[in-house]
């Protein structure tokens, strides 16, 4: 959903001889749509070639935003490092034959959350985990109306699970932190604030509902990465981006499913399990 918004593409995860991350054009042609009069479009955030990650040919839908409430702001020398130290290892890489997103761990045996639209181009599921290690997994459930997915890693135990947060504890000008793999960095780390809630996208299938807008950098690859507060607890799950003309990067304008409705979703989707 993002090109002038999309949801950031999974990114494809070829890599040099190196072992470095290698850029690759996503192949789906409709990355190359665009509209006239410079309209901002919206772009899923996985990267690579997934049938997910398109263009919507849509503007947000337009909702009154709510009122700003007292918020909890952190001044530019705070420090975010143990902040970054204590969620970090609750992030994952998720690789799916050609391309990669992001996820956040759930629970110790690497029951893992990420976006629906990261894995249902179907093929070969592994997860790699903060430590560097890659594992075997698979897709245990769905649900491509609020564009979440489990993911199920094998082998593991021991996980750090991230902790939700509730979104009457989010405010406008709070500031964030996103985690994931834009253009296949994996452990990158963005900082930024709440722009904006209870937004709503199209992203050419579904509308996404209620989310979070932010500031902070979201790319290609960040899809299903988290959006994270001060106090370390998840607040949303990166989905989307806007961007504007050609490009497809951040220009500041994210998108994030909110805490409530990604817990809400995870607890209906375990009890299929």
């Amino acid at each position: 959903m993002t090109d002038l918004m999309t949801r950031p593409p999974q990114n494809d995860h070829d890599h040099d001889p190196f072992g470095r991350p290698v850029q690759v054009e996503p192949r789906d042609s409709r990355w190359k749509r665009r509209i006239a009069g410079g309209a901002a479009v919206l772009a899923l955030i996985a990267g690579g070639s997934a049938t997910g990650a398109f263009l919507a040919e849509n503007h947000l839908t337009g909702r009154p935003v709510p009122a700003a409430t007292a918020a909890t702001t952190v001044t530019e020398d705070a420090n975010l490092a143990p902040i970054v130290a204590k969620v970090q290892p609750g992030i994952v890489t998720v690789l799916v034959a050609d391309s990669l997103g992001s996820g956040v761990v759930l629970t110790a045996d690497g029951l893992i959350l990420t976006n629906n639209h990261v894995v249902e181009g179907g093929g070969t599921v592994s997860v790699r985990l903060s430590d560097g290690r890659t594992v075997p997994a698979r897709i245990a459930a769905t649900d491509a109306a609020h564009d979440l997915a489990l993911v199920q890693a094998t082998g593991l135990s021991g996980l750090t699970p991230v902790t939700f947060a509730t979104d009457d504890s989010i405010a406008i000008g709070d500031t964030v932190l996103a985690f994931g793999a834009p253009l296949g960095l994996e452990g990158t780390v963005t900082s930024g604030i709440v722009s904006a809630l209870d937004r709503s996208v199209d992203t050419g299938g579904d509308e996404l509902t209620g989310l979070l807008q932010t500031d902070a950098a979201i790319n290609q690859g960040n899809s299903g990465g988290a959006l994270v507060d001060t106090s370390g607890r998840v607040v949303g799950i990166n989905v989307a981006i806007a961007t504007t003309g050609d490009s497809s990067g951040s220009v500041g304008l994210g998108f994030a499913i909110p805490a409530d409705t990604a817990t809400a979703v995870v607890n209906q989707l375990r009890a299929q399990l």
